[in-house]
């Protein structure tokens, strides 16, 4: 993050590691506006102590991290009462950059290693998401979490050994999933059902995040025929009411994103990819985790009028 000309004033030196300091934030917290908050409330600790900090992507860093797990624990107390399935809010683009590492950072946003993530303790998921995921050193690690380096060395081995037993069998090539995934939207923007039937993994799950505050596009659906038949049929009604779906990578991951006919956003979808097949597709339409992908539509309206439509064929 260094560079010959070093920004000059709190407001430039904050701003150029702002994208680094969202990415720790989502990654510990899996939330879009939970992180913005973070980043916000880190300005206001920074700011006042700006002249006296030696190294401010260290202390920031630092700041963000502890703000963060103080956010992850208040949240946990909350999916408590979550109404159903929880997802982490869509994520349209990671901000920070690294062309040598590309790959693996999206591959650490992704929707599965975001729940992978949940499976951690506040701790051991800040101590993955610094070390494993931004190369942080122990010893920056164990200052920014006032522990010590061979605590964060444990709750390291722990957390990678969490992570590593989630992980997809097979590795997918990028370029092949996208391909994939593309034959997955046509197919279904066609409605054909044979050709979304061979592109599902036979117990493919269509699952989704509502919150108990808008329509679900399925209940924990699971296997390839219950999905293809559900998919083949509701599309072409939506669309012809002015609904439209545009492929759009979410969270790293081939995604897309449903619009009513007035252009709002209805909800996201992500699609895990693996062993050359669509294992699951999850739909994130509670309103409250899309308000940053773009106004958000009335989806129970929308509902009404698909279901309507078929009602009358």
């Amino acid at each position: 993050m260094t560079t010959t000309d070093e920004p000059s004033s709190p407001e430039q030196q904050f701003e150029a590691l702002r994208a680094l300091l969202f990415s720790i934030a989502y990654r510990i917290t899996g939330s879009v506006s939970e992180s913005e908050d973070v980043i916000q409330e880190a300005w206001l600790r920074y700011e006042p102590l700006a002249d006296s900090v030696r190294s401010p992507k260290s202390f920031l860093a630092s700041v963000v991290t502890r703000i963060a797990i103080d956010e992850l624990r208040s949240a946990r107390v909350r999916r408590e009462r979550y109404v159903g399935e929880w997802f982490p809010e869509p994520l349209l683009s990671d901000p920070y950059e690294d062309p040598a590492r590309a790959a693996e950072l999206a591959d650490s946003v992704s929707v599965a290693a975001l729940l992978l993530l949940e499976r951690l303790s506040p701790l051991e998921r800040a101590v993955f998401v610094l070390h494993e995921v931004f190369g942080f050193t122990f010893a920056d690690v164990a200052a920014a979490l006032e522990r010590n380096e061979e605590a964060c060395r444990q709750l390291a081995g722990r957390a990678r050994r969490h992570m590593q037993d989630g992980r997809p069998r097979f590795q997918v090539d990028r370029r092949k999933r996208q391909q994939l995934a593309d034959q997955f939207i046509t197919a279904f923007r066609d409605g054909d059902v044979v050709a979304l039937r061979e592109l599902l993994a036979a117990d493919v799950q269509l699952l989704g995040d509502n919150g108990g505050k808008a329509p679900l596009w399925g209940r924990g659906i699971s296997g390839a025929d219950n999905v293809a038949r559900l998919l083949s049929t509701l599309v072409t009604p939506f669309m012809e009411r002015g609904g439209s779906i545009r492929p759009r990578e979410l969270n790293g991951e081939p995604g897309a994103i449903f619009y009513d006919r007035d252009g709002r956003v209805i909800n996201t979808w992500t699609l895990e990819i693996d062993d050359g097949q669509v294992r699951a597709i999850r739909a994130v339409t509670n309103p409250d985790k899309l308000a940053h992908v773009g106004p958000v539509s009335d989806a129970w309206a929308v509902v009404r009028e698909t279901v309507g439509a078929l009602r009358t064929r």
